[in-house]
């Protein structure tokens, strides 16, 4: 009984861990902390050594744990790539996820041997160690902070993150090889490596194709589509690892392949992921920080900070302008990169590799790894967004809170049925603004189900089902989100999201239902602007087009290049001759102020 009883203790104990890590969480959110220090912080408080007392020293445990994780964070971030996002920019992110990896561990060693008297083969595996950047500590710390990344720039961040994971554990496990039986040649190493990326690569495209197979053909009881989903990541990656492959970029690309296919409930595959990967961090997190030891982290401080320093302000530095020297990023962009180069989850899973194998003063790396985790999460972490205003490259975002329900449609894969509650301050009610592209089915008032024509108008308090595509749903979102009031325009204000310049007025209203003349449906919007003021434009025009408010984001070479979209008041109707007379005089006052702007400026 006693062995039943320490069981149930243990499973007691690890879930009042993990419930202490959703609970801090939300003070994460409230002061911005990165929620991976947060984690590591319940695990190191609740060791051997802190205030819990409770003795874990199951490497194998943690490596187990800690790959899942990986596995299922990294299938995760591949579901939400888009193809042609993972084009755009796959050659710069490809050469930070590779070259720039190599630089920063060789820059890093150096000052790995100074301050912690190592080998060049010891120093190298601390720099391969802490060579890749942790995406879910940065977008996290964004989306707290409330800003939007420019598209291009945020795009290099996450595909980088996607796929440089794997190169980081190549170097690694080299690098352990070596220590733990001696030297290799460079022609070992790297049919080492190519024989990894290929395996990995062909099982992820294998994996990712079979898993939208049995989703679109196979009939799956109701609810198991999203637990079969991520059982099939993890499979994927166990079949890349059993030849050797990377099982860690294999269950990326299956996520890019099955994210970029249409298939049966992918909504709820994207709730349900989005949960389990939550669950799978905080695990993770709290098991490798039972494996720290307050005692000894203490006395890997000062050595830990110089490595820290000589990876924050030199060897990632180094590694972004070389690697995105080819490529068109400003000077602001580079820095930007440059210091969103967290270490986080990856660097200290790693550093469990060399004591899972038994490799000579194992500890000794993790701890060092473990402090320059913290390190960079609380000196970087806590300076990624005023970095972003500073460089200009973060803009204020009004988040999309939208209670959106889902219904999946068995029969086909374009479509979902999904209903939103009708607020007072959602564009869709408010500002009359009605999507094209999205059907009205039904709607639910004070408990009965109205056909569209029976609930005509729609009114507060309603509940709306619509019939949408699927990779609309974001955009959706939108028009149901309760946003404050606003009267007019405003070009300091953020947008609700951007499109590129050569978008056509006639798509832009297929979206919105915009009365665009049929001689202007084909022109591009930078086109517009610069007709619309018969001048070279500037950034923070504004021109209105009913319901919408384009604004001029980006300017180049005098024509626009990116245009946010406001979601606009509808203009006051006037009701008595007094009303009349104030518009007219506002009108005009705008009018004349847009002159004198001109004139100016």
């Amino acid at each position: 009984m006693e062995s039943v009883d320490a069981v149930s203790i243990t499973i007691l104990f690890g879930a009042i861990l993990v419930l202490t890590g959703i609970m801090s969480s939300l003070i994460a959110l409230r002061f911005g902390a990165p929620l991976l220090l947060v984690f590591l912080l319940v695990g190191l408080l609740a060791g051997e050594s802190g205030i819990g007392g409770i003795h874990f020293d199951d490497v194998r445990l943690a490596y187990t744990v800690g790959s899942v994780a990986l596995g299922l964070i990294l299938f995760d971030g591949g579901l939400r790539t888009r193809i042609a996002t993972f084009r755009n920019v796959l050659a710069p992110a490809g050469l930070l996820a590779t070259l720039g990896v190599l630089i920063t561990a060789t820059l890093t060693a150096p000052a790995a041997a100074w301050a912690l008297g190592l080998t060049w083969s010891e120093s190298l595996l601390v720099g391969a160690v802490m060579a890749s950047t942790d995406a879910a500590a940065v977008f996290f710390l964004l989306h707290a902070k409330g800003l939007r990344l420019r598209p291009r720039v945020s795009a290099t961040l996450e595909v980088e993150s996607g796929i440089n994971d794997p190169f980081a554990i190549f170097l690694t496990i080299i690098l352990v090889e070596i220590l733990f039986s001696g030297e290799r040649s460079w022609d070992e190493i790297a049919l080492y490596m190519i024989e990894k990326t290929v395996l990995g690569a062909l099982f992820g495209w294998a994996g990712g194709r079979a898993v939208v197979f049995v989703l679109n053909h196979l009939n799956l009881p109701q609810g198991m589509h999203a637990p079969f989903v991520a059982t099939g990541a993890l499979v994927t990656f166990g079949l890349a690892e059993a030849p050797h492959g990377s099982g860690f970029l294999a269950v990326y690309i299956a996520g890019l392949v099955v994210g970029n296919h249409k298939i049966r409930a992918h909504s709820s595959v994207v709730v349900f992921l989005d949960a389990a990967t939550w669950l799978a961090q905080i695990a993770m997190f709290v098991l490798l920080g039972l494996l720290a030891s307050p005692d000894r982290l203490s006395q890997r401080l000062l050595p830990a900070l110089a490595i820290a320093m000589a990876l924050m302000l030199i060897a990632r530095p180094v590694a972004v302008m070389v690697c995105l020297a080819p490529f068109r990023f400003s000077i602001r962009e580079k820095l930007f990169i440059s210091w969103v180069g967290l270490r986080g989850a990856v660097s200290v899973f790693l550093a469990s590799i060399p004591m899972l194998v038994g490799l000579p003063g194992a500890p000794f790396y993790f701890d060092v790894a473990f402090v320059v985790v913290m390190l960079s999460l609380a000196i970087q972490g806590w300076t990624i967004a005023p970095a972003a205003r500073l460089l200009r490259i973060g803009m204020p975002r009004t988040d999309v809170n939208a209670r959106r329900t889902e219904l999946d449609l068995p029969g086909q894969l374009t479509q979902e049925l999904v209903g939103y509650p009708l607020v007072a301050g959602s564009p869709y009610l408010r500002r009359g603004i009605r999507p094209s592209w999205a059907k009205l089915t039904l709607v639910v008032r004070e408990g009965r189900v109205l056909t569209p024509e029976e609930a005509e108008p729609v009114r507060e308090g309603d509940h709306v089902y619509f019939l949408a595509p699927s990779e609309r749903m974001q955009a959706l979102d939108r028009f149901f989100a309760e946003r404050p009031s606003q009267v007019s325009a405003d070009a300091n204000l953020i947008e609700d999201f951007f499109v590129p310049g050569d978008v056509t007025l006639g798509a832009l209203a297929d979206i919105y239902g915009l009365a665009i003349p049929t001689d202007e449906a084909a022109m591009p919007l930078a086109d517009y602007f610069a007709a619309y003021f018969k001048r070279n434009p500037r950034a923070g025009d504004t021109v209105r087009l009913g319901p919408v408010v384009l604004v001029a984001h980006t300017v180049t070479d005098e024509r626009v290049v990116t245009i946010g979209l406001q979601l606009a008041e509808p203009e006051p109707q006037p009701r008595t001759l007094w009303d009349r007379v104030r518009i007219l005089g506002r009108r005009l006052l705008r009018r004349l102020w847009a002159r004198l702007r001109e004139r100016f400026n």
